[in-house]
C-alpha cells in the first residue's frame, strides 16, 4: 500500500473507526455481487454506522474529488454496483435497524441496509403486510431495494418500491443530510424530493433511512397453476380473473414450456402441478381476509374460466405447503445455470406485442451461431417478461451483443423498457435511447449535474 493509500484508509478510519474501513487488499476476498464470482475491486470499502458517519465520508470524499460506489445486498442483475480499482465503496451492512413500527398510522422507518425479507417479517410479527417482494428478499436491502425502483412479485396489485416508500433520508455527494422522512401517504407540500432518488441506482444520493407504507396482513391465500393452448387466452384469463376476484388478485406470473419443464425437470427439485406438454402456463395468487368466501369466489372465478375456455387445465393448491411449492417454481431461475453462462433480460412491452416479440425474437436468436436455449418466464400481470439466453461460457463475451442486439431491437417499434424493474446499470446503458427521448436523458443529465457536479456517485452508470 503506497502513502496516498495509507493516507487514505487512515482518514477514512479516524471517521467510522478502524474495523469500519477494509483496504484493497481486504476488499479481494468480498464477493463483487450474486452474479459475479470474482472478487471486489476497490481503494477501500467503508462500513458506516450512522448518517452523520456517512455524511462526514462523503464530505472527505468530496473535498478529495474521490468516486464512490454505494453496496446494499448486490443482487442487482445489471451491474450496477461495479466497482473499478480506484473507487470505494459503502457499504450499508451495519446500517440495518428496523427502528420504528407504528401499526395506527401502518408505517414502518427501517435503516436502509435492512433486508427485505427482515421487513416482511417484522411487520407481520404485527399482523401487518409490507408487500414488496421478490426472490432475492434475504439478501437485497431495502435501500438497494428503493434505487433501484425494485419490481418483484405483486406488482399488479401493489405497484412498485415506489408505491411503497412514504419519505427517505438522503446524503448527497457533498455529504448534505436530506432529511425527507416523510410518513403521511398524502403530501403534497411541494416537490415529492424522494422521487428523485427512487430508481436513480445511488447516481444522485445514498438513501439511509425509509419510511415504508405497511398494510393489514392478508390472512387467507388461494393459488392456481393455469396451463393454456394458445398464448390469446392468457390476457382474457387475466382480465376474467381479476374482474372476477374483486380487485384480490395479488401475483400472475407466466412461464413458457421450456422454462416450466426446466423448473420441473431433474435436476430442479419442483414437481409439475400440471402435465408439461402445454405451450404456456401461469401461476396466480389471489390474497384476501375470509378462508371460505375468498375460496368459493377463486374456484368459481376457475370454473367459469374453465367453461369460457380460457384455460386448458388447473391445478389448485390445498395448504400453505402447495403454495410454496408453486412459489418455488417461479424463483428456481438459477436452474438455467445447467446449460451454460446466462444472458438475463428485463423487459417490458404491451400485452398485445409479448407473443408476436416472443416467437420473433427466438426465432432471431436461433439464427445466431451456436445453441443457445431461451428460456421465457415473467410478472405477465404487469407486462414483464424476462429472457435468459443461455451461451456456452467461453463465447459469452462475443455473442452478448449479438443477443442484446436482437432483444432489445425488437423492443424499438413499439417503445418497450429494456429495463421493466432491475435498473440500467452498465449493462443497459447502451440501449437506454429505444425507451427514453433524448430530451427526457437531457433531462436526467441536467438533474445528475445538479446534485452530483463532480460526478463522484456510481460513475458512468445510466448514461
Amino acid at each position: 500500500m503506497n502513502s496516498s493509500e495509507t493516507t487514505l484508509i487512515g482518514n477514512l478510519r479516524a471517521i467510522v473507526g478502524i474495523d469500519g474501513v477494509l483496504d484493497e487488499t481486504e476488499t479481494a476476498g468480498r464477493s463483487a455481487g450474486v452474479w459475479r464470482p470474482d472478487g471486489l475491486k476497490a481503494r477501500a470499502l467503508v462500513r458506516p454506522r450512522t448518517t452523520g458517519q456517512l455524511a462526514a465520508v462523503m464530505r472527505y470524499c468530496h473535498t478529495h474529488d474521490q468516486t464512490v460506489v454505494t453496496h446494499g445486498g448486490l443482487t442487482g442483475l445489471v451491474h450496477g454496483a461495479d466497482t473499478r480499482p480506484e473507487d470505494i465503496v459503502i457499504s450499508l451492512e451495519r446500517m440495518r435497524a428496523i427502528e420504528r413500527i407504528d401499526p395506527i398510522q401502518r408505517i414502518a422507518q427501517v435503516e436502509a441496509g435492512a433486508t427485505l425479507q427482515s421487513i416482511q417479517e417484522a411487520a407481520e410479527a404485527l399482523d401487518l403486510c409490507f408487500p414488496l417482494d421478490l426472490g432475492a428478499r434475504g439478501s437485497a436491502s431495502i435501500g438497494g431495494n428503493a434505487a433501484t425502483n425494485a419490481g418483484g412479485n405483486r406488482v399488479i396489485r401493489y405497484g412498485m418500491a415506489r408505491d411503497m416508500v412514504l419519505g427517505v433520508e438522503v446524503v448527497l455527494a457533498d455529504g448534505t443530510i436530506i432529511p425527507a422522512l416523510n410518513q403521511l401517504i398524502k403530501n403534497n407540500a411541494g416537490y415529492d424530493l424522494k422521487h428523485l432518488f427512487i430508481g436513480s441506482e445511488g447516481t444522485l444520493g445514498i438513501i439511509t433511512r425509509l419510511v415504508l407504507r405497511l398494510r393489514e396482513r392478508p390472512t387467507t391465500t388461494n393459488m392456481a397453476f393455469a396451463a393454456f393452448d394458445n398464448f390469446e387466452q392468457i390476457p382474457q384469463f387475466l382480465k376474467h380473473m381479476d374482474r372476477a376476484l374483486g380487485g384480490s388478485l395479488s401475483a400472475f406470473e407466466v412461464m413458457w414450456q421450456d422454462f416450466y419443464q426446466l423448473v420441473t425437470r431433474p435436476p430442479a427439485k419442483g414437481q409439475p402441478p400440471l402435465a408439461q406438454n402445454y405451450p404456456f402456463y401461469a401461476l396466480l395468487e389471489s390474497q384476501g381476509a375470509d378462508r371460505e368466501f375468498d375460496t368459493l369466489r377463486f374456484n368459481n372465478a376457475l370454473e367459469t374460466a374453465f367453461e369460457g375456455e380460457l384455460i386448458a387445465d388447473a391445478a389448485v393448491a390445498q395448504s400453505d405447503a402447495d403454495c410454496q411449492a408453486f412459489w418455488a417454481l417461479r424463483d428456481d431461475v438459477e436452474q438455467v445455470m445447467q446449460f451454460g453462462r446466462p444472458v438475463i433480460f428485463d423487459i417490458s412491452l404491451p400485452l398485445g406485442e409479448m407473443e408476436s416479440y416472443a416467437t420473433r425474437v427466438s426465432q432471431q436468436l436461433r439464427e445466431l451461431p451456436g445453441e443457445m436455449p431461451v428460456f421465457i418466464f415473467g410478472h405477465l400481470g404487469d407486462g414483464n417478461l424476462h429472457l435468459a439466453v443461455v451461451t456456452p461460457p467461453a463465447e459469452n463475451a462475443a455473442l452478448r451483443p449479438k443477443i442484446e442486439a436482437v432483444v432489445y431491437g425488437g423492443l424499438a417499434a413499439f417503445r418497450g423498457s429494456v429495463s421493466a424493474e432491475h435498473g440500467v446499470g452498465l449493462e443497459k446503458k447502451p440501449w437506454l435511447s429505444i425507451s427514453r427521448s433524448a430530451e427526457e436523458i437531457a433531462l436526467m443529465r441536467t438533474v445528475k449535474n445538479a446534485l452530483d457536479p463532480k460526478g463522484l456517485l456510481n460513475p458512468g452508470k445510466i448514461f
